[in-house]
């Protein structure tokens, strides 16, 4: 039976009124405000496969995955252009790896599993389509047929209908599978079946294996006339070994049983799981541009995270070779962190949970790390790991950048120890805004030996704790930079978690003394004087004056070119916030003008939400956005021509959060970095110690300010209303009067209270 808690929050999520004038509801609201919004794509991919990001549209529900592109034919004049046919459809499943440890038997990595093409021989010319994100269909019109494609919310099958506008068109559809790379391949066709399996067995640790079975509903042959009148719908089922003991069985016993009333209530129960994950939480900002891009980041990550077992890897569930760039891994020093930056604000925790599956798995391997290659306790990760405890990058090649000097023990670590604390900043976002015991039982340990690491790593030397040999860069300063301040920030970040679970878990307390300790005589910043970056009209005789702005070592690597790099501290280590001292906050700001990295695709996705938790003029921010998206922004929720996948997902959206709620350390504040004259709104955003805020700026006005405790913890928050007192009303009818620049106020489990200045 659903706990007491449990039903409180679900009848309030289903039930609630909005809080705004209009008195619109949740579902209403999200489907007024999503609807409107679509990826336009002229023309579909033809650079697949790729060892990095596909361009073309994405489709898929967090465990299956599927993009488009081009089937192209060569003309016999080789001066002749490819030309397009039709789409195809690749087919891949956020399971299927080849699992093995070491690089010296093959790499292990994401593999394809192979494609469906859907061919028009009679026509020529590329597509239009249209990726609608609210109920996740994708349109393409080829001349005078439509193919409407979507992955199945509920399940694992990719359903494409196919129609006639016009005249009657020739198709052929058929079902292919990659070969290759030691895999064993089956194909078979029966009663109007196609099937086929992919698995790797040999030289590897783990055992996959997928399968995939396609039917036709409305023809018999895969080769057919399409007539206007008379749609055709291919469906095709995919299941892995991890799934179930007999995929092929599964997956042809599936669409065996596929009919046109089976379509029907697997297009009902799509359309309403997307409308539910669109009703979590909006935003409405008046911007057509970022709130397309918002939707688009947040359709992006629940197409590809749901598994709690395999997160999306570097380049998403949309892995279309068997040779990915960088293996594909889940990369420690930032890349696997950053897509589910917005989630947590966002209220998307089912697509944010399956973020530390590999982590927790590969903590045994950690562990051994820490006592072998550095004889201490605690968790030592290398840069990058695979799912199920698979070490991708171990016994890797000397290719020029990873060289010996950076293995310890057959690991890469890069002279980098600050991946495991890394892994931290999404636990440490996941607890704050859940509060969710449960959740902190099953990381805690986690949390505990990264906090052992530190523990044994640290030095204390002169009344201070420090950090030798550990690198801020990959390899920088041939690992002798002192004091990494990204590290310094998330051994903070660390320590911190580690004392407030166990705090609320009621263990460790005989730890805590200690982690204070280190917490009170940590290393600070070290400050350097940088010119401002010169613009390309300005006069390069004239000397641009210097500021003061982060060091990024206190001893070796100072700055770097690229990358982003002297912000991280800020975000996502949390390390500064408004909170801050003003000089502290200046040189932040200082910092994020001589780095210039508004454009950076190797950190946008921190340098964005860390200019606004330093309080950098907002429409100078929301400028930039707009810019990078006219100009690096791919179609499909990627960015152009950057390796780097579905990482930059989060930078909208958590951008856009962080400006209208912002809620670091446990510091409620609404609208504190936005242009005061632009109105806007948001419902149900999560913050800071387990609440989900609604709130409204109105003609410079904050008004509408709903809260939703689900933990019943105290509520701390910027009063809204500056100078004015405010009147805080519960369900019960009782009010309270606040007072002051900020106020504390207790909450009850499931409770719902309105804020309103006095003056209302």
């Amino acid at each position: 039976m659903m706990s007491d808690v449990r039903f409180l929050l679900a009848l309030f999520l289903a039930t609630a009124p909005f809080a705004f004038a209009d008195g619109e509801s949740l579902v209403d609201g999200s489907k007024r405000v999503v609807s409107p919004h679509m990826a336009v794509f002229r023309g579909l991919s033809m650079s697949t496969p790729i060892k990095t990001s596909v361009d073309g549209p994405l489709l898929g529900n967090g465990d299956m995955g599927v993009c488009l592109s081009e089937i192209t034919t060569k003309g016999e004049d080789k001066k002749v252009r490819q030309t397009a046919n039709g789409p195809r459809f690749w087919l891949c499943k956020n399971d299927f790896w080849k699992l093995a440890h070491d690089f010296k038997t093959g790499p292990s990595g994401p593999r394809v599993f192979g494609g469906i093409d859907v061919k028009f021989p009679g026509l020529q010319g590329g597509s239009n389509t249209e990726q609608h994100f609210h109920d996740a269909v994708t349109v393409s019109k080829w001349a005078d047929v439509e193919v409407r494609s979507w992955v199945t919310a509920s399940e694992n099958m990719l359903v494409v209908e196919l129609s006639s506008t016009g005249k009657d068109v020739a198709v052929d559809i058929s079902l292919w599978v990659q070969e290759g790379d030691n895999s064993d391949v089956t194909k078979g066709e029966e009663n109007g079946t196609m099937w086929a399996t992919r698995k790797f067995a040999r030289n590897v640790e783990i055992p996959t294996e997928v399968a995939c079975a396609m039917k036709l509903i409305g023809v018999e042959a895969r080769q057919f006339t399409l007539k206007a009148g008379h749609p055709v719908t291919v469906v095709a089922a995919m299941q892995s070994k991890f799934k179930s003991a007999t995929p092929l069985e599964h997956v042809r016993k599936r669409t065996g049983g596929m009919n046109a009333t089976s379509l029907a209530e697997l297009k009902n129960r799509h359309a309403a799981w997307w409308r539910d994950f669109w009703a979590k939480s909006y935003v409405e900002i008046g911007d057509p541009i970022l709130e397309q891009r918002y939707y688009l980041s947040n359709y992006v990550m629940a197409c590809a995270s749901r598994d709690p077992d395999f997160p999306p890897p570097l380049f998403g569930t949309w892995n279309t070779t068997d040779i990915p760039g960088w293996e594909g891994d889940y990369h420690l020093n930032y890349n696997h962190m950053a897509p589910f930056y917005a989630l947590y604000s966002s209220n998307h925790i089912e697509q944010a949970d399956p973020y530390h599956a590999p982590i927790l798995d590969f903590l045994p391997r950690a562990q051994w790390y820490a006592k072998n290659a550095q004889n201490i306790r605690g968790a030592y990760f290398p840069v990058g790991i695979g799912p199920k405890g698979i070490e991708v990058t171990r016994n890797y090649p000397d290719d020029g950048y990873a060289r010996p000097p950076h293995f310890e023990k057959e690991g890469l670590f890069y002279h980098q120890r600050s991946n495991g604390a890394y892994c931290l900043v999404n636990v440490a976002m996941r607890w704050h805004a859940t509060y969710d015991k449960n959740y902190a039982r099953k990381l805690y340990p986690l949390v505990r030996d990264i906090a052992d690491f530190w523990e044994d790593y640290l030095k204390f030397e002169d009344g201070r704790y420090v950090i030798y040999r550990d690198s801020i860069h990959e390899r920088s300063n041939n690992g002798n930079d002192f004091n990494s301040m990204v590290s310094l920030a998330l051994v903070r970040n660390a320590l911190e978690l580690a004392i407030d679970m166990g705090r609320e878990l009621g263990v460790d307390a005989n730890r805590h003394e200690k982690w204070r300790h280190i917490l009170d005589h940590l290393s600070g910043w070290t400050y350097q004087e940088l010119a401002l970056p010169r613009l390309p009209t300005e006069d390069r005789s004239v000397e641009k004056p210097k500021v003061k702005v982060f060091r990024y070592t206190e001893k070796g690597t100072a700055w770097w070119r690229s990358n982003t790099l002297a912000i991280q501290h800020i975000y996502p280590a949390g390390a500064i916030s408004l909170d801050s001292s003003a000089e502290e906050l200046q040189v932040s700001r200082n910092t994020i003008d001589v780095r210039n990295g508004w454009f950076d695709g190797n950190g946008m996705n921190s340098l964005y939400p860390a200019a606004v938790r330093v309080g950098y003029d907002p429409k100078v921010i929301l400028a930039k956005l707009r810019e990078m998206i006219a100009t690096k922004a791919a179609t499909n929720g990627f960015i152009k021509s950057n390796p780097h996948g579905c990482e930059n997902c989060s930078i909208v959206p958590n951008t856009i959060n962080e400006m209208l709620c912002m809620s670091h350390k446990g510091v409620v504040r609404l609208f504190p970095v936005w242009p005061k004259e632009m109105d806007a709104r948001f419902a149900q955003l999560r913050a800071w110690g387990a609440f989900l805020i609604c709130a409204e700026l109105k003609n410079g006005v904050v008004r509408n300010v709903e809260i939703f405790s689900e933990k019943g913890r105290p509520c701390t928050m910027v009063n809204p209303w500056p100078g004015s007192r405010v009147i805080l009303s519960r369900a019960d009818d009782k009010k309270q009067t606040l007072s002051g620049e900020r106020f504390t106020f207790e909450t009850t489990v499931g409770e719902k209270l309105r804020l309103l200045p006095v003056s209302e």
